[in-house]
């Protein structure tokens, strides 16, 4: 076990492309932690500075506070779980799990002590005499893990390795793989582009956008309290509904402006409404979680609405609408599954209490 850290460490190619900047990430000693963004933003290459398959442009990598830049990557004691699985085709799963041993050159007794462990924490053992080909997905991917589990590294590496497996499949491994990392404690950073894999694995959470960490948090923390636009867009099943508006006051009272329709806000907003007063007559962003939004009237909160589309989930329904008021954006409602949703001109309730609020440049305002 370890602990990892990154101090401003930026990464920038011969071409310029600058995949990493001034990234800082520290990772306690047995947690799993979790690099989540979309494609590009510089989660795999934090992980490839780390195992040294690519060299730090600036700034520290450190284990245990040894600065390990230009550490050869055999030497870091670092085991890695690749995306496609790596496995060799010609090899059995007993050699494939003991190839890795092979090139430290541990003993022979060694070797089948922790290939033999490593199956049985797997449930690999009655497979240990087929070949890759001879695998399922899920199979494989575990062979992949044992491979590295082997090593019994300082540090785990894992770079999307669910990404090639069915839906299904996906969420039996990633509960193996949470209990598997509990079992074993050994520090863990995970690489997913799916943030529902990231909100369920990890301890805590770092977002990554074009190259920057954006938040760092646990999972209800991301949830509750996103520090900018981009995470609020981006955690959650779908993510928050962002729309323009403008703050005014009237009767002592914040008031939303959404168009040509008014919300007063509540009191037990989850933004202080003091922290608001000082942003009336200013152009916000609003944010608005889907199950925040209701189909229905009867409040100063309803507001016309259009639905142009419906996704029946079995236990729920998620609706989505666009409205004069949103700025020309579609926005979507969680609603139950029993509802029955026809795509015509409705009344949308909006929960006031649960509204939240991001200045023109997207920075949450608490």
């Amino acid at each position: 076990m370890a602990q990892v850290e990154f101090r401003r460490v930026s990464k920038t190619y011969e071409n310029g492309t600058r995949a990493l900047i001034d990234f800082d990430l520290q990772v306690q000693d047995g947690e799993f932690m979790v690099l989540v963004g979309s494609s590009g933003c510089g989660k795999s290459t934090a992980l490839r500075l780390l195992a040294g398959l690519e060299t730090v442009t600036a700034g520290d990598i450190l284990i245990d506070g040894e600065v390990i830049n230009d550490i050869a990557p055999q030497l870091r004691n670092i085991a890695m779980v690749f995306q496609n699985y790596a496995l060799y085709p010609h090899m059995t799963v007993r050699q494939n799990l003991a190839f890795p041993l092979k090139m430290l050159k541990c003993g022979r007794a060694d070797t089948e002590r922790r290939v033999q462990q490593a199956a049985a924490l797997l449930e690999l053992t009655p497979l240990l005499e087929r070949k890759p080909g001879q695998l399922s997905g899920g199979q494989r991917q575990r062979v992949a893990m044992g491979r590295a589990i082997v090593r019994e590294p300082r540090v785990f590496l894992m770079d999307e390795p669910l990404s090639n497996l069915d839906a299904r499949l996906r969420v039996s491994i990633r509960a193996d793989i949470a209990a598997l990392q509990k079992k074993m404690g050994t520090t863990t950073l995970y690489v997913t582009h799916d943030q529902v894999e990231a909100m369920t694995l990890g301890e805590r959470v770092a977002i990554m956008n074009a190259g920057r960490l954006q938040q760092l948090d646990t999972p209800q923390g991301l949830y509750e309290k996103p520090v900018n636009s981009f995470v609020a867009g981006f955690i959650g099943n779908p993510g928050m509904n962002l729309f323009p508006a403008r703050l005014a006051k009237a009767d002592n009272r914040v008031q939303v402006v959404f168009g040509e329709h008014t919300v007063t806000l509540s009191d037990a907003n989850v933004v202080a409404p003091a922290t608001l007063a000082s942003h009336t007559g200013r152009d916000l962003i609003v944010g608005l979680r889907p199950e925040a939004v209701t189909l229905g009237g009867g409040t100063d909160a309803a507001l016309p609405a259009r639905v142009i589309g419906v996704e029946t989930l079995g236990h729920e329904q998620l609706v989505y609408f666009t409205a004069p008021w949103s700025g020309g954006k579609t926005l979507v409602a969680r609603q139950s599954g029993l509802q029955y949703v026809e795509h015509h001109d409705v009344v949308v309730m909006l929960d006031s209490a649960q509204l939240y609020f991001f200045d023109p440049a997207g920075r949450a305002i608490y």
